[in-house]
């Protein structure tokens, strides 16, 4: 083994040591902080990046290491192409620099999330009705199809 092969075992000791692979993807979430059961502070921010095991995120001012976290995360693909979706993830604080903070994930899992009243619009009633999830066209009153 030459000398170049050798530092390049141990620049890959020291580099990059994480198990799961990082994704860069910005989203929009709702953050909060919680100490026994109880929410001691909430806000809003940014992915950065995210992974199977922990999240990336900037939320908009410094967070404290050790404490637990839920994040809801506006996720960018409709379920059905209807019902936006938030992955809500639980976990704790690993790591702090300068505005990021690193979690650790303990938990997640997608949830369906509401639709502000505003964005609702002439479809929202429509929308709900089964016919229109299964992507039907026709009067569900005498259940003809066009």
């Amino acid at each position: 083994m030459d000398w170049s092969e050798e530092s390049k075992e141990y620049t890959g000791i020291n580099g990059d040591r994480r198990h799961d692979r990082r994704y860069g993807i910005n989203l929009d979430l709702r953050w909060k902080l919680i100490r026994r059961r109880r929410v001691l502070e909430s806000g809003v921010g940014r992915t950065v990046d995210l992974s199977s095991g922990g999240i990336l995120f900037d939320p908009g001012r410094q967070l404290p290491v050790g404490l637990n976290v839920e994040l809801a995360i506006s996720w960018p693909v409709l379920l059905r192409n209807v019902a936006p979706m938030q992955l809500i993830v639980s976990g704790r604080i690993v790591r702090v620099s300068q505005n990021l903070t690193a979690v650790a994930m303990t938990q997640h899992e997608f949830r369906t999330a509401g639709v502000p009243a505003g964005e609702r619009g002439a479809h929202g009633s429509a929308v709900r009705t089964p016919s229109a999830l299964l992507g039907n066209t026709g009067t569900t009153s005498l259940g003809k199809y066009r």
